[in-house]
């Protein structure tokens, strides 16, 4: 004997409107990147660090001729 399954229509039938929306704002984000993030980035520049120097005291005259002790 055979079976017989009616399904339903689907109830709402969108066509991949949401899929077509969605890649619309997600190209739209990508050109308010490039139109304001992008200028943004260049104008910060590099980074600039200061770190002092080490100072080192080194004396003009360094004795070598050291007299052993007797």
């Amino acid at each position: 004997m055979t079976t017989i399954v009616n399904s339903p229509t689907p109830a709402a039938d969108n066509s991949g409107s949401g899929f077509l929306i969605g890649v619309l704002v997600l190209v739209g984000l990508g050109l308010l990147f490039v139109y304001f993030g992008l200028p943004a980035i260049r104008r910060m520049g590099p980074i600039e660090v200061n770190v002092p120097a080490a100072q080192i005291n080194v004396p003009d005259k360094i004795d070598v001729n050291v007299q052993p002790a007797e």
